[in-house]
């Protein structure tokens, strides 16, 4: 199919008001984003996902450093004879590093025709506009849920979670602090009757109550900021046999909304999240960073490949603020169902 005459008119109109926003000529060769479109382009990511906005994105001067400290987790309040009380706010050593980060966001041409005819040259930009800042900032989560290595040429056939691409958060605590990381065998059997096997629990919230008391640091196990992130195959177990138990209305809408809270925990399932993994920490753990100045942009029409492509460069990476504020069940460890026999 060939790029339609309003298609085209439209495309123009998307070039033209991208290189206003960013104060450039031309926006079909590649170019910097830099002070306020910077802040701005990073706004716009963090609004297009809700959860993106929920932990610790922020730019940083080098492409390797000490990972920032962002708050302390200790206690605050205490006395100090012949002086004021305090309590150090230091970095404990471990580092952060970026790697080139590129993201393309095609749309291929028989799509920007129909975008075209559904509505206002307007409507088409905010489609365009929309579509772009809400896969790459989608990306930015799955690689940093499903992240593992940094491959030369990344394989997205044959890591279409972004496994390749960095590693990501789980990866690096396995790396780094891998005491924090169950990876026993763990067996979740909300079928169980009787005595339960070793590993094996019935409810979700035994689970997480076990990796909060045994992994996260003394310090934190109380704190309100805790949260626990788990895996749509768990919750939709966990609420598949709530349901078929549940005889009354009351009863169903419970079951319904147990993903909300899970071992005394405000639950969350976010996007791209691995399954059968379970996570306890603290949102603001989790890191973004990337290097100031690096950011770029390119808009083109790819008459070759008949698609329009948006294309956002930048030096990118992943880091975990406390080890021992983070502690996870890994996947290939969990297993629906009964523990085998001994």
């Amino acid at each position: 199919m060939n790029l339609t005459p309003v298609a085209l008119a439209c495309l123009l109109a998307y070039g033209a008001n991208m290189a206003t926003s960013y104060g450039v000529d031309d926006v079909q060769h590649q170019f910097s984003v830099t002070g306020p479109m910077e802040t701005k382009l990073k706004a716009a990511l963090l609004d297009s996902v809700e959860f993106l906005s929920l932990i610790t994105t922020m730019d940083v001067d080098q492409i390797k450093g000490q990972v920032v400290k962002v708050g302390n987790y200790g206690i605050a309040t205490g006395r100090k004879k012949n002086g004021r009380f305090f309590t150090e706010n230091g970095l404990d050593g471990h580092n952060y590093e970026l790697v080139e980060t590129d993201s393309c966001s095609t749309v291929p041409w028989a799509t920007l025709a129909v975008w075209a005819n559904a509505g206002t040259q307007g409507q088409f930009m905010q489609l365009m506009s929309q579509n772009t800042t809400l896969r790459f900032a989608l990306d930015m989560l799955r690689v940093g849920f499903n992240g593992t290595s940094v491959a030369v040429d990344s394989d997205p056939e044959a890591n279409p979670m972004g496994e390749d691409v960095n590693k990501g958060w789980h990866q690096i605590v396995k790396e780094k602090a891998p005491a924090q990381v169950m990876t026993d065998p763990i067996y979740f059997n909300p079928d169980a009757t009787g005595v339960l096997k070793d590993g094996e629990y019935k409810t979700l919230d035994a689970i997480v109550t076990e990796i909060k008391n045994t992994l996260i640091h003394p310090s934190l196990r109380n704190d309100p900021r805790l949260v626990v992130l788990v895996g749509s195959d768990l919750t939709a177990t966990a609420q598949t046999k709530m349901m078929n138990e549940a005889d009354k209305p009351s009863e169903k809408v419970a079951a319904q909304q147990m993903d909300k809270s899970i071992g005394g925990l405000k639950a969350y399932t976010p996007p791209f999240f691995p399954g059968k993994r379970i996570t306890v920490t603290l949102l603001t753990n989790l890191h973004i960073y990337t290097q100031k100045g690096t950011r770029s942009r390119k808009s083109e029409n790819v008459e070759d490949r008949k698609q329009h492509e948006d294309k956002y460069w930048r030096m990118e990476g992943y880091a975990i603020e406390e080890f021992e504020g983070y502690a996870a069940v890994d996947e290939a460890a969990m297993n629906i169902g009964p523990a085998p026999a001994v």
